[in-house]
């Protein structure tokens, strides 16, 4: 099993502030000029602004590096966090429809980790996973403008989905962020 470095070397293709990711100027995360117009235009701006954080942590490793996991016991990795949100992109259109279920992506619990094997091809899946998952799940809830709207068997409301839905990119951006620092010290804003 290859392990993490204890002491990553510390580094960013940054200039201007060389603790950061990527200079200000190269961000495409900056929307410079008016901030989006309501409530449901916020929140799929940060939903899309956390999506492209993970693709970042994710940038310039091959596919060992994405499917290197943290420690012991943990099955989570880079990739298995991209196949993850990929699954759960896919559930969250389960919240919103009143019909069957979709079958789960990769099959078993977990095996959206258990999976994430160092195959440029399970990368390539993946990430073609993710985006066909994203876009279906931004088009079920495009029916749905309404924040208010109860929808789904449970009646959940579209505003309680798109938090739930910026929560979860938010909270594993984080653990990307300290998985791509054990990886080659790179760390993130």
């Amino acid at each position: 099993m290859h392990r993490m470095s204890d002491q990553p070397a510390r580094w960013s293709p940054a200039t201007v502030y060389p603790d950061m990711w990527v200079d200000p100027d190269d961000d495409p995360r900056n929307n410079e000029g008016d901030s989006p117009e309501g409530e449901l235009a916020t929140l799929q701006d940060v939903l899309t602004d956390y999506r492209l954080t993970l693709r970042m942590k994710c940038e310039g490793l091959d596919a060992e590096q994405l499917a290197r996991r943290s420690v012991p016991p943990s099955t989570m990795s880079l990739l298995g966090l991209v196949r993850h949100l990929a699954e759960v992109e896919r559930d969250w259109r389960n919240w919103i429809s009143d019909g069957e279920p979709l079958p789960k992506l990769y099959g078993e619990r977990d095996a959206d980790f258990g999976g994430a094997v160092a195959e440029q091809a399970v990368v390539d899946a993946a990430y073609v996973d993710l985006a066909r998952e994203q876009a279906a799940t931004d088009a079920a809830l495009a029916a749905h403008p309404d924040l208010g709207e109860r929808v789904g068997k449970d009646g959940i409301a579209v505003r309680a989905l798109m938090v739930h839905r910026v929560d979860e990119y938010a909270r594993h951006c984080g653990h990307a962020d300290l998985l791509r620092e054990c990886i080659d010290g790179r760390v993130g804003q």
